[in-house]
């Protein structure tokens, strides 16, 4: 599955994008972040306020509680304001 992180996430992990094989058990966004964090303090730091995480599976919007049952690409990004 292709990753991606954007804004602070990506700085603070220091990466974009990276492509991942799902550990078994990973079915939605919250188990991936669950999992993510324990891959390092980057990770971790991106991580540490799941709750303003927005994601979306496949280029749509997505609840943290959504399936990842055969989604290709996740983005991960923080709260968007507009103006």
């Amino acid at each position: 599955m292709q990753v991606l992180y954007f804004a602070w996430l990506r700085e603070r992990i220091g990466k974009s994008a990276e492509e991942l094989e799902l550990p078994p058990g990973i079915t939605t966004p919250a188990g991936l972040i669950a999992w993510l964090r324990t891959r390092g303090p980057g990770y971790e730091a991106a991580f540490i306020e799941d709750a303003k995480i927005r994601c979306a599976i496949d280029q749509e919007f997505q609840p943290l509680d959504a399936t990842l049952d055969g989604a290709k690409e996740i983005a991960f990004f923080p709260p968007m304001t507009g103006g």
